[in-house]
């Protein structure tokens, strides 16, 4: 098996998610409006909202992965789990960081024990108890199953945190509520933006991760 970034499709990709995250990087500096009551913390939002988007999207593919993994007993879906879990579980870090940074200025400290940072935070702990699992699970077989089960029960939290903000009382609520739609123009299309690359990106090292562990697995395989 190439060295990932030998094949010249990956190389276009690679050059183009680069430029496209600086250019986004410039653009939520410079270009993108303050909102008064938030100021600069509120350019905290294309990042953390993007990051969020990408640790879901790829839980969701860890679920996906662990069932075909039951349905097909191929170890390539393992794979898929195991390198989506451990993207899916950097970004969800990600939110878990740039969500304080907002939170500061904003609410008068980092953290309050709110329904969506709790709920989130528990996807982050169950995640970690994944790898722990991988790490110390025993038989290695075994451990596929196990994980692929897991990856399918953590997803369920998901669409927790999703609901939360409508699912708890509003007293107990310190996330905004304000749809996305309702946004003006000119957040709506950086914050759009600000997606699709992240996404570019996630999708880069989705494959990338995909193919060093494959690499990982045949020089274990060949010991």
């Amino acid at each position: 098996m190439k060295p990932f970034f030998q094949n010249k499709t990956n190389q276009v990709w690679f050059l183009l998610t680069v430029c496209l995250m600086l250019f986004n990087i410039w653009h939520v500096i410079f270009v993108t409006p303050m909102v008064p009551d938030q100021h600069w913390a509120q350019k905290i939002f294309y990042v953390h909202v993007p990051s969020a988007w990408v640790a879901f999207l790829s839980f969701f593919i860890v679920m996906v992965a662990g069932i075909m993994f039951f349905v097909k007993g191929d170890d390539r879906w393992d794979d898929v789990g195991l390198a989506a879990a451990e993207i899916g579980t950097l970004f969800a870090a990600l939110v878990l960081t740039t969500g304080p940074i907002w939170a500061t200025p904003i609410w008068g400290q980092p953290w309050v024990w709110e329904p969506r940072l709790t709920t989130t935070l528990i996807l982050f702990l169950i995640y970690i108890g994944y790898f722990m699992m991988r790490s110390f699970g025993g038989h290695a077989e075994r451990v596929k199953r196990y994980a692929a089960a897991l990856g399918i029960i953590a997803f369920a939290d998901v669409p927790i945190i999703f609901i939360s903000v409508q699912f708890w009382s509003p007293e107990i609520q310190s996330h905004p509520q304000v749809e996305m739609a309702q946004q003006p123009t000119g957040i709506l299309v950086p914050f759009l933006l600000s997606l699709g690359i992240f996404t570019l990106l996630y999708t880069l090292m989705l494959r990338y991760r995909i193919h060093v562990i494959r690499i990982n697995n045949r020089n274990v395989a060949h010991v």
